[in-house]
């Protein structure tokens, strides 16, 4: 297991915690390359498709925790983390060189084993919070099963520590029924209902505290060439969220992702 480490890019300590601020950063690192692989961080809207998670997950864990960032991917959400203030770990199959352009604070990457996708090599009751951005949906497709993923989450969250899922594909997303009839175009094998999270999370022992869906609009598409410099302005950036708000709280049902916070009961059960 790596040792906690502080190498590159300090941010300046008056925006720390400004969730446009990291925003910006991210869009900032994706525009200049570097092999970062921040393709949804290409232009400001896209990128916007993060910002209701940082003040959810805030709200929920408080400055100073312990996360894992669990299937970490590129870092994205290992920055914002570090960005604000937690003690960070990431776990992720392969390791996508995010030590090499992370902001400075407490992190340690942990390698799993690709020939084994679910066992975390991580002890017992280790994080305050597990995080899963963009992950759970994919486990299958790397030869693991959501609900041995997901008692591997437990064991290793304190008891009352929270598992905050994020950009979980909604099995009736307008965009993915579109997308899955579109030759070559990119869609989620795996979309889930509220009733399969539920059972997912109460087979693995876990309390369902808060559930939303989210996302009526595309947002990637802003990172085409085409749209790109439009879609760095801040102004549409807003604009688009406003829209997106509205049509998601109008059809919510047709949203393109899920979202909820589960708890690990503090006492075991009988």
């Amino acid at each position: 297991m790596a040792s906690c480490t502080e190498t590159p890019i300090e941010a300046p300590a008056s925006i720390a915690g400004d969730d446009d601020a990291i925003l910006g950063e991210l869009v900032h690192l994706a525009r200049a390359g570097g092999g970062r692989g921040l393709l949804q961080f290409e232009s400001l809207v896209s990128a916007h498709q993060y910002r209701d998670l940082y003040p959810l997950f805030r709200a929920y864990v408080p400055k100073g925790a312990e996360v894992l960032d669990w299937g970490a991917g590129n870092g994205h959400f290992s920055y914002f983390l570090l960005r604000s203030g937690y003690s960070v770990c990431a776990f992720a199959l392969h390791d996508e060189g995010f030590e090499a352009w992370r902001p400075k604070g407490p992190y340690r990457f942990v390698p799993g084993t690709p020939s084994d996708p679910v066992t975390l090599p991580l002890p017992d009751a280790s994080f305050d919070a597990v995080a899963s951005v963009g992950v759970l949906e994919h486990v299958r497709e790397t030869g693991g099963e959501e609900a041995a993923s997901l008692r591997e989450i437990v064991r290793v969250l304190r008891p009352g520590g929270l598992f905050v899922c994020w950009h979980l594909p909604n099995r009736w997303s307008w965009i993915e029924a579109i997308a899955d009839r579109l030759p070559g175009k990119h869609h989620h094998a795996y979309r889930f209902s509220v009733s399969q999270i539920d059972a997912l999370l109460t087979a693995a022992g876990l309390e369902r505290v808060l559930l939303r869906r989210y996302g009526f609009l595309p947002r990637n598409l802003w990172g085409r060439s085409f749209l790109r410099g439009l879609g760095q302005r801040r102004a549409v950036a807003r604009a688009w969220d406003a829209l997106d708000h509205v049509l998601g709280w109008g059809f919510s049902i047709a949203c393109q992702n899920l979202a909820f916070v589960a708890r690990k009961p503090r006492t075991d059960a009988p």
